[in-house]
């Protein structure tokens, strides 16, 4: 392997040090680009992946998750947890549901997996503790995160919006009856 004269240039005055200098030095003196945190807050985009929480049906009140475990078995990080048992009329009950927020990695895929739609990720990211106890949420502490941060006109435009497929994502109207294409 034959060195060429001019890669033998680039390794002789160091053209790629050169340019990387040259670089640091164009924006060593602009100004910074830094938040300020506690003054300045970045605002929050909507369908943004925050804080997890367990949906109320907005009729009735009552929470949505029945416990199949669909979003416990998709969790890639494995940090979901659903124990049911059989109540009444042989129903599966919902007795714990538990998410491990420390291990979470805000994928989505537990919302995607959910036919229901009990799972949501809201838009509030700004929490810390100083436990690891505090990141581990129980059912009641996921229906009070739906409460605070979803409920109402803001729950119904997050699944209408960033998780629900309609017929206009597909390009054609709902009764509409497409023709199979003849091969010729």
């Amino acid at each position: 392997m034959a060195m060429t004269a001019k890669d033998f240039i680039k390794k002789i005055l160091f053209i790629e040090i050169i340019k990387g200098l040259a670089l640091t030095l164009r924006h060593m003196f602009s100004q910074a680009v830094t938040r300020q945190y506690p003054t300045e807050k970045r605002v929050p985009f909507p369908g943004s992946r925050g804080l997890p929480a367990l949906a109320r049906d907005a009729e009735t009140g009552n929470e949505k998750c029945v416990g199949c475990g669909l979003c416990a078995a998709i969790c890639p990080s494995q940090c979901i947890y659903v124990y049911t048992s059989e109540g009444d009329d042989y129903k599966k009950v919902v007795d714990r549901y538990e998410i491990d927020v420390l291990r979470c990695v805000f994928c989505g895929f537990c919302v995607e997996a959910c036919p229901y739609g009990a799972v949501v990720l809201t838009e509030h990211f700004e929490y810390s503790d100083y436990t690891r106890e505090a990141f581990y949420y129980t059912k009641e502490r996921l229906l009070k995160n739906w409460d605070k941060y979803m409920a109402g006109e803001k729950g119904r435009n997050y699944f209408e919006k960033f998780w629900k497929p309609t017929s206009e994502d597909f390009g054609f109207e709902p009764g509409l009856k497409t023709e199979k294409v003849k091969k010729e």
